[in-house]
């Protein structure tokens, strides 16, 4: 039997009858972008006037989807409103893409056209607008009309398989996070993620459709520009994924040089209960607050959310179900697991409509009816806050028996940053900058809690763990390295 969650503590999203497309309906009236290098502000008439005018050019390309090479700039930006606008699917991608990888993207699915792009135009394609190609043939497959944005599952840039979004998932996914987040028209958030990233565009989409102010800026996290932008245009939020706060908490992130700033969001992963409770203290003292989230790009991005007041008695949790949306635990197969835990199952508006390998694909409706098997494992207690306690592919096994690699790298932190990959018969693990003797000492300490041999760990140093541009380690990179 399933285990539900109960009816969560948000209120329902409040419907929205202002007329206009996908773009209309996600962007308030009272929303603005600002470029944080420039101060070049776009808000109310003239950012739909900029989001039009998009739209306008992107209605003449030939049948089909498009992509889009998507910098944190403004005119990447409103390129993604603008599809929006024009009814145009978009495939938002990293702009630095592997040549090859954007080759064999373009092979499969046929696009419309490629905004951001440079170099030599390909086969079957001539320049566009300055901006990129536009296809040659006019006939291409007609995508559904429901679809809305395509996005690269985690770590996948090299295999063309998208996540499809309808537009409708989009919006009710920026509306449900604006209400749980409690976004208003006063908010400021910085692009600190990539807006190729689920995470990085929901950031993006629950402030626009809560009118509030989105600060552009292109320059990482852990550059002086990024916080001199933050400071000047006074930031209220900040947005990161587990790798972040560790690097942030190297650094001594202290949340009083940055007084504008009253709330963290952290999803893209588990962040260690010592990290969350470290970053809720220091937020605390300043005033200000930690959320903590959980979510998957099928889900278009964020699916739960942990209330900061209850951080305290729930730490370690994701949160609960955000607005909309609900959990069940389908139990695993053999003997059930004595604090009931399962694959954590979801539904919701927010979920995909299905995965999309080909451009035939592209054409297909819901696959899913809005329920999606989240290949998480994790249980449920009795007030629907959820604990995510693995992967059911982040397994790996030491001499035949079967190991949490997620659970791994918790038990390292102690010993530094940490990545586990499974190997033959064993576990390769990674540790940024540790010397020798840091490497036999972690392959101790993992052999002593399990009780197996230390020669079952094969740890490694690394100088600086390899990312993915949405800041997520790159474990393909290093099972491609083991």
């Amino acid at each position: 039997m399933s285990i539900e969650t109960p009816r969560h503590r948000y209120p329902q999203p409040e419907p929205d009858d202002r007329p206009g497309n996908a773009a209309g309906e996600l962007v308030h009236p009272g929303a603005a972008l600002v470029d944080g290098a420039t101060g070049t502000a776009l808000r109310g008439p003239e950012l739909r006037g900029a989001v039009a005018e998009a739209a306008d050019r992107l209605s003449a390309l030939p049948t089909g989807v498009l992509f889009a090479l998507t910098p944190l700039d403004l005119p990447g930006v409103l390129r993604y409103l603008g599809a929006l606008a024009a009814g145009r699917p978009v495939l938002l991608l990293d702009p630095a893409l592997d040549r090859t990888a954007l080759e064999t993207l373009i092979g499969r699915f046929r696009p419309a056209g490629v905004t951001g792009a440079d170099g030599p135009v390909p086969a079957g394609y001539r320049a566009f607008d300055g901006t990129g190609w536009v296809r040659l043939d006019p006939d291409g497959e007609t995508p559904h009309p429901d679809l809305g944005v395509l996005l690269t599952t985690s770590g996948s840039t090299g295999n063309p398989k998208l996540v499809r979004l309808s537009a409708g998932a989009v919006l009710a996914n920026a509306r449900s996070i604006a209400v749980a987040l409690g976004i208003g028209p006063g908010e400021v958030a910085p692009t600190s993620l990539p807006l190729h990233y689920s995470y990085g565009l929901s950031v993006l989409n629950s402030h626009l459709v809560a009118g509030a102010t989105v600060l552009v800026e292109p320059n990482g996290v852990l550059s002086r520009s990024f916080w001199d932008a933050v400071d000047t245009y006074r930031a209220t939020s900040f947005a990161g994924v587990p790798y972040h706060y560790e690097m942030l908490r190297r650094i001594g992130f202290a949340p009083a040089a940055h007084p504008s700033i009253r709330t963290l969001t952290q999803a893209g992963g588990r962040l260690s209960p010592a990290l969350v409770q470290d970053f809720a203290d220091r937020m605390a003292a300043a005033g200000g607050r930690l959320a903590v989230m959980y979510g998957q790009t099928e889900a278009t991005a964020r699916m739960a959310v942990l209330p900061p007041e209850r951080l305290a008695d729930k730490i370690g949790s994701a949160g609960q179900a955000i607005p909309g949306g609900a959990f069940t635990i389908r139990p695993l197969d053999g003997p059930a697991d004595p604090d009931g835990a399962g694959e954590v199952v979801y539904a919701g508006p927010n979920v995909m409509m299905g995965y999309a390998e080909t451009e035939a694909d592209l054409a297909r409706g819901d696959d899913l009816g809005g329920v999606l098997p989240t290949g998480d494992l994790g249980r449920l207690d009795t007030e629907g806050f959820l604990t995510i306690t693995g992967r059911l592919k982040r397994i790996g096994k030491v001499f035949g028996t079967r190991v949490s690699l997620d659970d791994l790298e918790d038990l390292l932190r102690g010993h530094g940053v940490a990545a586990a990959v499974p190997g033959d018969d064993r576990v390769v693990i990674w540790l940024e900058g540790a010397d020798g003797e840091r490497c036999r000492a972690a392959a101790r300490a993992l052999a002593e809690r399990l009780r197996v041999h230390a020669s079952g760990f094969d740890v490694r140093s690394v100088d600086t763990l390899p990312l993915l541009a949405s800041g997520k380690v790159d474990y393909r990179a290093l099972e491609a390295d083991r």
